[in-house]
């Protein structure tokens, strides 16, 4: 019921494959892992394409929780993916009873396509974190905004208050209170 279950069927299906030795089957497991971390990498480049238009659109505020869920998940994806880069490393380039000479260069190939995987994944985090700080800013700069706006209103106010202030006291020696119209 695995994932890895059409990838077994697939090595059954060719037994010369299977008599080679168990590295093709390492190989055939480790080929599967990493296209679905490619796979993963592509929804993560489109979920950050289309966050990073939303926070650069004039007519949204942003949305920096999503941007924020994004990195969380990017971050556990990343602990997925990065310790495979030692052994895939060790595989393709060490001396190993199990892993034939010529075989190497299909291990060289997985780890190239895991550097991709794991260098996207670290210049997502980058944009992810440039994204937050730019919500972050545009959200500073619509709070101004709305402080100055609400400064403007209070001063428009404070001038009526004060004269009723100093009109409207009970006292005998408010000024111009013994004028003609006082």
């Amino acid at each position: 019921h695995s994932q890895l279950s059409t990838m077994r069927s697939r090595l059954e299906a060719k037994p010369q494959r299977l008599a080679q030795g168990p590295h093709e089957v390492l190989y055939a497991v480790l080929d599967k892992i990493i296209d679905d971390y490619l796979d993963v990498v592509a929804a993560f480049e489109e979920d950050v394409e289309e966050v990073e238009a939303t926070v650069f659109d004039t007519r949204t505020t942003g949305d920096i929780d999503r941007v924020y869920n994004i990195k969380r998940e990017l971050i556990e994806f990343k602990k997925a993916v990065v310790p495979l880069s030692g052994p895939l490393q060790r595989l393709a380039t060490r001396d190993l009873d199990v892993v034939p000479t010529e075989a190497k260069a299909y291990f060289r190939e997985l780890a190239d396509h895991h550097t991709i995987a794991r260098e996207s994944i670290a210049s997502f985090d980058e944009v992810l974190t440039s994204l937050l700080s730019a919500s972050m800013a545009r959200a500073s700069l619509a709070d101004g905004r709305d402080m100055r706006k609400m400064s403007a209103l209070v001063a428009l106010v404070a001038v009526p208050t004060m004269v009723a202030g100093i009109y409207g006291m009970n006292f005998d020696n408010m000024p111009e209170l013994h004028t003609q119209y006082g």
